[in-house]
């Protein structure tokens, strides 16, 4: 097969990294693949792993003319089977150019909640297996599960001498207690966890030598800094370490004694055979163990409201004086974390599923009239978010970030039965 890759864009973040990393997995596997998009700093990890990078016209609005011409034109030209788009954007451009030249059009999305006007007929791959039941009870006819893959092969806990220049550089080659946040600085979704688990161990500093160290940009940055400045002038000393975008965070992740995330960050952290604290919204923490873990293959690496150990930086600080005090038990779940990303979320299983829906969708395409009552839903709901959008901009009150702004995770949800989980 012949398959476009086609990624919101090719700036640092775990949808794209994952786009970029499965291509290149599936391309292994005997089939070629072309990355798509506008140049950003993931453009040079995709040609390390051997895929062809094809520019992309510069969008403008979403969706993009000029886009769906381009990728129509590359779709005839070298005989594409399928155009793969990750998140509402592409999926709806990819859509288009399948509608004026052939192919089969594929979306993923790995946000919180899936855009209503991706067109129900639409072959979708999410990330959690609460949207996949939540997406197909809503009447999805195509719609099947892609956990974040890791690279276990990449990821490892032993990082070597870029560990060794990573702590000179950052200051951190000393005996202090390293908690490690990778995560992009935005305002949905991300934020309000950053900002808690900074005074979480600001609270810890005043006992111990503990730093919290925040790799990653983004729109929240000067929010995240103005609050980094306060608490280290406060302390005297560098309690917390902002370093900024790294495109290559594997070192952080090895200084790291406790790593904080969700979703792809989250299981990096724990292919580095780290203890693994996952972040969500409205106070959401819990560590990971095995009694957690059936929570988090229904709902993703990712909470809302309290957990196990309560609400907010509290329960951050309970956490994590625990797992900083217990030498043993952070050895035992990092063990367990490194063993759960290898069995389960490795990149090599992760493309033989997605190749399966490749298969699958060539196998047994659509015919038009079977589509038309979908995507006429689907252009309505399109019209009614813009909107809706609009609306709310006049008034000053658009969400950054529309779909991550509003979780599945953190909505009402029927009872479920963790047994029908599979850890």
């Amino acid at each position: 097969m012949r398959i476009v890759v086609y990624p919101h864009d090719l700036g640092l973040g775990g949808s794209q990294l994952n786009a970029i990393e499965l291509g290149a997995a599936v391309q292994a596997l005997g089939h070629e693949v072309m990355l798509f998009g506008q140049p950003g700093p993931l453009v040079r990890r995709a040609r390390e792993l051997g895929l062809e990078f094809i520019q992309a016209p510069v969008p403008g609005k979403r969706p993009s003319p000029a886009v769906v011409r381009s990728l129509g034109r590359l779709v005839r030209e070298r005989g594409v089977d399928i155009i793969h788009g990750y998140e509402w954007p592409p999926a709806l451009e990819c859509l288009a150019a399948s509608k004026i030249a052939g192919g089969s059009a594929v979306a993923t999305v790995m946000s919180m909640a899936v855009a209503p006007f991706i067109p129900y007929s639409m072959p979708l791959m999410v990330g959690t297996e609460q949207i996949r039941r939540h997406e197909e009870k809503a009447g999805r006819g195509m719609v099947r599960l892609m956990e974040p893959p890791v690279d276990t092969a990449a990821n490892v806990p032993d990082t070597g001498a870029a560990t060794d220049e990573f702590r000179e550089r950052w200051g951190l080659a000393d005996a202090a207690m390293h908690v490690v946040c990778v995560s992009r600085l935005a305002h949905e979704l991300k934020l309000e966890g950053i900002l808690a688990a900074m005074d979480a161990v600001a609270d810890l500093s005043r006992a111990g030598d503990v730093r919290l160290v925040v790799v990653g940009s983004g729109p929240a940055e000067a929010t995240v800094r103005a609050r980094a400045e306060r608490i280290n002038a406060g302390a005297g000393r560098t309690v917390v370490v902002l370093t900024g975008e790294i495109e290559d965070p594997r070192p952080a992740y090895g200084i790291a004694d406790v790593v904080l995330g969700m979703g792809g960050s989250a299981l990096r952290g724990m292919a580095f055979a780290k203890p693994l604290v996952v972040q969500g919204e409205e106070g959401f923490w819990e560590l990971l163990t095995p009694e957690s873990l059936p929570t988090f293959l229904w709902q993703g690496w990712y909470g809302a409201g309290p957990g196990s150990s309560g609400q907010g930086s509290g329960a951050l600080t309970a956490i994590l004086a625990r797992l900083l005090d217990d030498q043993g038990l952070r050895i035992a779940l990092g063990s367990y974390g490194r063993r759960l990303v290898v069995e389960r979320f490795s990149l090599e299983h992760s493309a033989q599923r997605q190749l399966d829906l490749y298969t699958e969708v060539t196998g047994s395409p659509q015919r038009p009239p079977a589509l038309a009552p979908a995507e006429a839903t689907a252009l309505a709901r399109y019209a009614a978010y813009i909107a809706r959008r609009r609306w709310l901009r006049l008034r000053g009150r658009a969400a950054l970030d529309d779909f991550n702004s509003r979780p599945v995770a953190s909505s009402p949800r029927p009872a479920w039965n963790p047994a029908e989980v599979r850890p």
